[in-house]
């Protein structure tokens, strides 16, 4: 992984962490997978998260990727072209 997609997967599993305190939480670039894709050219990446949170108690699939986008701000802007989200609570786990 290069110097840049670190940087980026620690910024990502930084802003998860101070808004959604996980229990897990994995973090993967898929960017490599996506090399001359349209969305990629400018320069953003592609995700897969897995996180496994108490903050997701009681909210449906929506609620918990809107949660997700709130914490990652403007890294969605910056830094990210898409994202694959599978979140779950520790009972789900």
């Amino acid at each position: 992984m290069s110097e840049a997609a670190a940087g980026r997967v620690e910024r990502i599993r930084v802003a998860l962490t101070a808004a959604l305190a996980p229990a897990e939480l994995e973090v993967r670039d898929d960017s490599h997978r996506h090399v001359g894709h349209a969305g990629a050219r400018d320069g953003r990446g592609h995700f897969h998260v897995r996180i496994v949170s108490g903050a997701f108690a009681g909210q449906g699939a929506i609620a918990r990727h809107r949660a997700i986008y709130a914490a990652l701000g403007a890294l969605m802007q910056t830094d990210i072209h898409a994202l694959a989200i599978d979140a779950r609570t520790p009972e789900e786990a």
